[in-house]
């Protein structure tokens, strides 16, 4: 895995956690004088090297802390013995506030990851103590993410035994605190800056297919995705676009890159936010806007025999899908398709883009952005989609529950697309009943990346 970490030095914690059984030690274990496997063995002592949170971007709660990685110097041998949540306690301090974390599993492993599985776990040198998404201190982001280097502390408090009564991992007095913060799929992302022709400058974050990096002289030819943040992550931490909501990381995550390899690319606006557009958003602000376009033109340059640029896709939420519709009419030619969600828009430049691919989708109870009515006396999504259809477009509507199950989720939006299709129309719209959106009515992209059926349509679509 391809990481930015916060940290990069080993955390040795002192009085480290005992197991009095042990198998060989890692290589990289073996390259520390008290985990060579004779004095491990000889003194029952299994010393931890470090501890790393791992988070996770969520689909509905945006950036949380999910699990610890104990990585201890020696492989784990568990022998049978099944660690109970009660074995481990883990305090967290976010925010000035100290306060305990849910433990709900814990496993062995050879990685620091999380495994999903019911049964988890394999043989390694590393615990995985996995803590409760609904705790409310699970967070790991504010409006900016929250210090969390050493936040967390983990103590082993009851002894792990073999069903045969053997002791494994032994409970201490001493808990470690964390260092590094490791955060799959955002770790694999690099992160730059652009400075356009005019002097402005965007952050960006940059996902690049293995393909690619592992042979950059290589001629095959990938779709980029740009995709475009909400209002609320307007910042200068080149993060919160990746981690306040499950939009860049759908395209990058391990399962969708071998299905659909592509470039990411994720632009982040600076503060003091630019509000000179016409309907004070960000990205219809003339200086963002020539710099994201200038930025997108140089990327496709720059990487000219890789970037496929018959399949460039737009995809942004709230202020993002305004940004979308904006873009779109003035480079109708650029772009093969694109996913606006919880947007609004000029009815005007509708006219411009019947001809490209859209799935649009707005919760019908939207308080932020209404569904009708728009922002900034800019029109909402459905009245868009009015405009698109007066100008000569096909628009297949549908609506369902945004709560609805996953299998029923997408159940629903294959028969949309099947609706679609026997109707030669290539701009779909999901409107979603009150009450029905999780957390917050304008959070309509709650399923919307997770929706496999929407994303294998957008890599469909080619110009």
């Amino acid at each position: 895995m391809r990481r930015i970490t916060r940290r990069t030095v080993l955390a040795v914690t002192a009085g480290a956690v005992a197991a009095p059984a042990v198998s060989t030690a890692t290589p990289a274990a073996a390259d520390t004088p008290t985990a060579t496997p004779e004095r491990g063995a000889a003194s029952g002592l299994n010393p931890v090297l470090r501890t790393d949170l791992v988070t996770s971007v969520t689909p509905r709660n945006n950036w949380l802390v999910t699990a610890v990685a104990v990585q201890y110097a020696h492989r784990i041998d568990l022998r049978g013995a099944v660690i109970p949540p009660s074995a481990f306690q883990v305090k967290a301090t976010v925010g000035g506030q100290t306060a305990a974390r849910t433990v709900t599993r814990v496993y062995s492993n050879a990685t620091s990851e999380v495994d999903g599985r019911s049964r988890p776990g394999r043989p390694g040198d590393r615990l995985i103590i996995e803590l409760d998404p609904s705790d409310s201190n699970a967070r790991a982001a504010g409006t900016d993410p929250l210090p969390l280097d050493r936040a967390y502390s983990v103590r082993q408090v009851e002894d792990v035994r073999t069903p045969g009564g053997e002791p494994v991992l032994k409970a201490g007095p001493f808990a470690s605190r964390n260092d590094d913060v490791i955060t799959p799929v955002v770790d694999d992302f690099t992160a730059g800056s652009f400075t356009d022709s005019a002097g402005f400058e965007l952050d960006f974050r940059l996902y690049q297919p293995e393909g690619f990096v592992r042979n950059p002289r290589t001629r095959k030819r990938y779709p980029l995705v740009v995709t475009l943040h909400g209002g609320g992550e307007v910042a200068d931490n080149n993060m919160t676009q990746l981690t306040s909501n499950r939009i860049a990381v759908t395209f990058a995550k391990p399962e969708r890159q071998r299905r659909d390899p592509a470039f990411v690319l994720s632009p982040q606006i600076p503060l003091p936010r630019p509000m000179d557009g016409p309907d004070g958003t960000d990205w219809t602000d003339a200086k963002v806007q020539a710099a994201l376009s200038e930025l997108i033109d140089t990327f496709v340059s720059e990487h000219s025999r890789n970037v496929d640029t018959a399949r460039l896709y737009l995809v942004g939420l709230s202020s993002g899908g305004r940004g979308i519709y904006s873009l779109l009419a003035k480079r109708p030619e650029v772009f093969a398709a694109a996913l606006p969600t919880a947007g609004w828009g000029e009815t005007a430049a509708m006219e411009s883009i019947t001809h490209i691919p859209m799935w649009a989708d707005h919760s019908i109870d939207d308080p932020v952005v209404p569904y009708r009515e728009g922002r900034f006396g800019k029109p909402g999504t459905w009245t868009l989609m009015n405009a698109l259809e007066s100008a000569g477009a096909r628009v297949t509507r549908g609506e369902w529950a945004n709560d609805l199950p996953k299998a029923q989720f997408e159940a629903n939006s294959r028969a949309l697309l099947r609706e679609a299709r026997a109707t030669r129309s290539h701009v779909l719209f999901t409107s979603y009943p009150p009450g029905t959106t999780p957390v917050n009515p304008h959070l309509s992209w709650a399923q919307t990346y997770e929706n496999d059926v929407v994303i294998d349509w957008l890599f469909e679509q080619s110009r």
